[in-house]
């Protein structure tokens, strides 16, 4: 993880041939923002924003693209270098950035093509790049990509795979073993405990069905998984006092008016006696970056 991206998670807690139809890239990516925060693509229509958590990975939209990677690999010095660390080194040269706005940038969410990545700034292109600079698996590192989600790319955009084509605007790379290493540890857990308790709780939220970082909740949870240590602190606690994590649930908030305000309940059960501790907190999700509206407190079913 990089050093401003771990101090940003421990206070609170990167001309091309191959172009989407003008009607999509208008669509996904408007070069002005929205005459209103929660207008999307069209007048009065709601934006679909997107905070996932995966892997960035790369496809060949044609075999000629394919065959000038290979050619430009070949020619650039990549002796003791593995094969993703050599594709890295490539197109993280300034010669080769046109190699990298030619292939398709896929986001791939528990193992499945989920999103086709375009960046709002084309400048952007180098956080695609930095996303590819991790190990491989099955230790993949995880990107956090945040935007906003437009139609499905058509058929001749990436060698048929046709899903949403997502305008980001910023991407988070980052490994797992940094993201807890960067999360405060409370006072009274020790390490041994506290790393175990925090990447299980992590684990849950990423293998959560269909995660795929478009609904409110699901957006919610991967916010509070990077932004929010707090979550952690609670569950090593829990685990401490002889608690398991038996549900994470997400509700409308009786708070939501005006914003789009949601709940996120976290649910602990005494192994021994089966009493049940919930624990929860509020995040407004109502734009593109969630933001936490009330802390952990104690949670009790209305």
């Amino acid at each position: 993880m990089e050093q401003n991206e771990v101090a940003e998670l421990s206070a609170s807690t990167a001309a091309s041939e191959v172009r989407p139809s003008q009607a999509a890239v208008e669509a996904v990516a408007p070069a002005q923002p929205a005459p209103c925060p929660t207008c999307g693509g069209g007048a009065g229509s709601p934006a679909s924003y997107v905070y996932a958590l995966g892997q960035i990975e790369t496809r060949f939209p044609r075999p000629s693209v394919e065959k000038e990677v290979a050619q430009a690999t070949g020619r650039a010095e990549t002796a003791g270098h593995t094969d993703r660390e050599a594709f890295h080194h490539l197109l993280s040269q300034r010669e080769s950035r046109y190699l990298a706005r030619q292939l398709c940038w896929v986001l791939t969410v528990q193992g499945l093509e989920t999103y086709i990545l375009q960046p709002r700034d084309p400048a952007d292109l180098d956080l695609l790049i930095g996303a590819l600079r991790g190990p491989p698996d099955p230790v993949p590192w995880v990107s956090t990509v945040i935007g906003l989600r437009g139609p499905v790319a058509p058929p001749e955009f990436c060698n048929g795979l046709m899903i949403p084509i997502v305008a980001f605007d910023q991407i988070y790379t980052f490994s797992k073993d940094a993201l807890i290493e960067a999360i405060p540890r409370p006072e009274g857990i020790p390490a041994a405990r506290f790393g175990p308790a925090a990447r299980e709780l992590f684990e849950t939220i990423l293998q959560m069905s269909d995660n795929a970082g478009a609904s409110d909740e699901h957006r919610a949870l991967n916010y509070l998984s990077v932004r929010y240590p707090t979550i952690y602190a609670r569950a090593a606690e829990a685990f401490a006092g002889g608690l398991g994590l038996t549900g994470v649930e997400v509700r409308p908030s009786p708070l939501s008016g005006t914003r789009n305000i949601v709940e996120v309940i976290f649910s602990f059960t005494h192994r021994a006696t089966g009493f049940p501790e919930k624990s929860f907190v509020r995040v407004d999700v109502t734009d593109e970056f969630p933001f936490l509206v009330t802390k952990m407190s104690p949670y009790y079913d209305r």
